[in-house]
This record gives C-alpha cells, sequence and structure tokens, in this order.
C-alpha cells in the first residue's frame, strides 16, 4: 500500500527517491497505489490546482512504468468506503492518540515559538490526518506499507487503530494488523536541487519531470558549481550535476557516467561541458517518459478509464471490508 499525495509537480527527486523503488515492489507484492487527494485539501484550496496535480500525479506514476493490471491505481476520492469506515475507527481512536501525532506536534511547537495561539492555523483535517491514512491502509487489508523512517508512526497509528476496533469488535470481525516496510539504512536515494540542497517543492528548487527540451537545459544550467577552472581535477562526488547525472542515469548510461567521473578527476572537463553532458543524458532518458505523459494528460485520454477501472477494484476489496465492519458494530444498512 503506498499513497501519493497530488501537492505539486512531480519532479527527477521523486523519480529517483520514490517512485522507481516502489515500482520494484510491485514485482513482490500484490500492490495498491492511490493518489491521496483528500489528504491534500489539508492545503490545496485551489479547485483547478487540485485536478491538476491529481491527473498530472497519476499519468507520471503511469508514464514512469506502473502497469495497472498488476496494481490496483486509484484516486481516493473514488473509494467513498474510504470516508464510512473514517467515522467508524475516529470514534475509537483516542484524542491523546491524535495529540501526539508528529505534524500535529510539529505545527503547535511552531507557533509556540512564534509566541502565537498553539493551535493557530491548525485545520481539523491536519488533526485527524492519521485517521484517514490509517483507514487507507486498513480497508485495502494491507500487510506492510513502504515508508520511511521519519514515516514510520503513521503505520504504527494504524496498527494501534486497528487494534482498538479488534479488542472492541474483534468477535465480528478483525483487521489486518499492517507493518511498516522501511528501506535499509543508506539505501534512499536523494538528487541536490537548484541550489544545492535536497530537490524537494519545500525548497522550491525542483527540476519538474516533464518540462520541454528548452526549459530542461536552461534549469540544468542553474544548478550551481563553484569556481574551479577548467583545466584542475574535481571531486565528483562533491558536485551536484555529478550527483544527479550519477543517479538519475540509466545502466544504459553508465559508460557516460564512467567516462565523466575519469575526466573530471584529471582535469580537463569544465562545468559547462559536465552539464552539457547531464542535459543530454536527461533529455534522452525522460523523452519516452515525456511523451507518454503528455498523451496522458489529453482531455479524454486512457487515463480516465485506467483511474476508472482502478476505482472500481478497489471500491470491491474496500466493500469487502466495509460490509463486514458494518455488521461487526450493529449496522444494519447496506454498505453500498
Amino acid at each position: 500500500m503506498t499513497g501519493i499525495k497530488p501537492t505539486g509537480e512531480p519532479h527527477l527527486g521523486n523519480l529517483v527517491g520514490a517512485i522507481r523503488p516502489a515500482l520494484t515492489l510491485t514485482e513482490k507484492y500484490d500492490s495498491v497505489y492511490f493518489i491521496a487527494d483528500y489528504h491534500a485539501l489539508t492545503s490545496v484550496r485551489d479547485p483547478q490546482e487540485l485536478r491538476q496535480y491529481t491527473r498530472s500525479v497519476a499519468a507520471t506514476w503511469l508514464a514512469a512504468g506502473l502497469d495497472p493490471k498488476r496494481t490496483t491505481f486509484y484516486v481516493q476520492s473514488d473509494v467513498p468506503e474510504i470516508f464510512e469506515l473514517n467515522w467508524v475507527l475516529s470514534c475509537l481512536t483516542a484524542k491523546g492518540l491524535m495529540n501526539r501525532a508528529h505534524a500535529y506536534k510539529a505545527a503547535r511547537d511552531k507557533n509556540v515559538e512564534a509566541d502565537e495561539d498553539p493551535d493557530a492555523g491548525v485545520n481539523m483535517g491536519l488533526y485527524n490526518y492519521p485517521i484517514l491514512m490509517a483507514v487507507d491502509i486498513l480497508i485495502m487489508e494491507s500487510d506492510v506499507v513502504p515508508v520511511g523512517r521519519d514515516q514510520v508512526q503513521h503505520v504504527e497509528y494504524a496498527a494501534d487503530i486497528a487494534g482498538s476496533f479488534n479488542h472492541v469488535y474483534g468477535k465480528g470481525y478483525t483487521f489486518k494488523v499492517p507493518e511498516a516496510l522501511i528501506p535499509p539504512e543508506g539505501s534512499g536515494q536523494t538528487l541536490p536541487g537548484l541550489d544545492g540542497r535536497k530537490m524537494s517543492k519545500s525548497y522550491d528548487n525542483t527540476i519538474p519531470l516533464f518540462l520541454p527540451e528548452k526549459k530542461l537545459l536552461k534549469l540544468v544550467k542553474r544548478i550551481p558549481t563553484d569556481s574551479t577552472p577548467v583545466e584542475e581535477p574535481k571531486n565528483p562526488d562533491t558536485s551536484a550535476p555529478f550527483q544527479i547525472l550519477e543517479q538519475f542515469a540509466s545502466a544504459e548510461h553508465a559508460d557516460v557516467v564512467a567516462d565523466t567521473r575519469k575526466r573530471l578527476q584529471e582535469g580537463g572537463m569544465g562545468w559547462g561541458e559536465l552539464k552539457n553532458v547531464l542535459f543530454e543524458v536527461l533529455n534522452t532518458e525522460l523523452a519516452p517518459l515525456r511523451e507518454r505523459y503528455d498523451a496522458l494528460m489529453e482531455p479524454g485520454s486512457e487515463l480516465d478509464t485506467v483511474l476508472a477501472e482502478g476505482a472500481q477494484k478497489a471500491r470491491d476489496r474496500a466493500s469487502r471490508v466495509l460490509t463486514q465492519v458494518r455488521e461487526a458494530i450493529g449496522l444494519t444498512g447496506v454498505a453500498r
């Protein structure tokens, strides 16, 4: 189970650090991936922007190689069963548990430091966020949830909430208790951004995945470098352009990466030439993805069919769980 929050245009760092590693898991697991558009409402207020980001993120994952025939792939808001279960589990979740959620505590701490009301700017969507995330996980009967070390709490909360339900209603229905799937230490890949820091939407330093060639070249030229002369040896491992080249290039460009490293270390290759090499590799790698993405983003493309079929698969799965939950808690109405 993996949720993708549509709060911005996908960038190179997303592909290397999140999308490609996630796609490898589809080879081993019965996978469930969804676009978490209701989660995005905690911060996105423009309706057109939310629609654009939702389609863009879905098209990105498909263009990058997600196979909807092997993966249940849907938009969160297309599965109303999620939101009925959200209320049920909200009634079993202690407020004290929500008080300890990392995002809420971070918002409160920031307000306190600024000498403001501790809950200034905190909406109930942010406060209840962990419950909805738990529902996303539990309603699909997820066994494992891939997360970074800083996100383990979300899975722990899902396990706690499942445990609360199982304790009260376990004779009627028992939720699977999920586990976090954490990548090994040091295995996560990050890319430097346009200012040298980690590429992140938070820093506004990203290189969008599907830029036209001229705009891509322009941004590559903006990646920071030092003033080391062309003829002087350089350390590739401290160079932002080389780090992007090394981490982004596929096996087909391994010889280009090796040759570039050698020339930088020996001297004779300037930063301008390195950036040209980086652009050529990026453009070659991204061209087929860009073409696929552009086709999916067209009105009436197969994207709509893929998401509709994915939603039906997800609803079939979710309704089985919700029907059993309703029976367990004593509701007699029809779930769908």
